[in-house]
């Protein structure tokens, strides 16, 4: 069954100050990763912690390899955002079970029904196809 995104979920996400994870935030700045994570640092006013495969910085923020290498003393991870293709992002979601995070939120054009299921079931919020930086247009953001 397809995933049906809950607005109040969505509003609570983008308000509660947090740390988000970005998978796939890298340097290239012609990715879309790149601008919308500055939208959820610099105007949702939220901490964000780059994870793309070199462990790059990014935005002077310290980056990781994998949500695995992220230290304990940034956890609770609140979401992760997840700008990867579809064939990656399971792997990416079980991870986001894996060390406790408590949202996954897929990118536009994103999608994994059973992973998202899988943290469903595990009592992650789920938010999927959906862009931060456009839904803060309606939420006055």
């Amino acid at each position: 069954m397809m995933h049906v995104n809950d607005p109040a979920v969505v509003e609570r996400l983008m308000r509660t100050k947090g740390t988000w994870a970005v998978v796939g935030l890298s340097t290239n700045q012609w990715r879309s990763a790149y601008d919308v994570s500055l939208y959820v640092r610099d105007t949702m006013g939220m901490e964000i912690i780059p994870v793309n495969l070199k462990g790059e910085d990014v935005h002077g923020e310290k980056g990781y390899e994998s949500l695995a290498d992220i230290p304990e003393a940034k956890h609770p991870i609140d979401v992760v955002e997840c700008f990867v293709n579809s064939q990656r992002v399971g792997a990416v979601i079980d991870q986001a079970i894996a060390i406790g995070a408590k949202a996954v939120w897929l990118q536009l054009g994103v999608f994994d029904d059973e992973a998202t299921q899988r943290a469903k079931d595990a009592g992650l919020d789920v938010v999927v196809n959906s862009c931060p930086a456009r839904e803060g247009w309606n939420y006055g953001l």
